[in-house]
């Protein structure tokens, strides 16, 4: 997967099974300030991205990300395990 469909299925993810606003969604938004997720919903995201991403995704990882562009960047080396 390139960054640009990672970030795509992201976006769709949100919006479908989190509720967030289609136009939030950008490369910049924090999870927590602008999206209002916790470390519930991080998880759960993490979860659902599985379905798209071949590699293992550790849950470590996540507790360093703040915005999407840092979960694209995280979810992208194991997209192409």
């Amino acid at each position: 997967m390139t960054k640009d469909e990672i970030f795509s299925k992201l976006k769709e993810t949100l919006v479908k099974d989190f509720e967030v606003e289609e136009s939030s969604v950008t490369l910049q938004a924090n999870l927590v300030n602008d999206l209002d997720l916790d470390s519930i919903d991080a998880v759960d995201l993490i979860v659902k991205m599985k379905e798209y991403i071949p590699g293992k995704i550790d849950p470590d990882v996540f507790k360093t990300v703040k915005t999407i562009q840092d979960v694209v960047d995280v979810l992208y080396p194991l997209s192409n395990t």
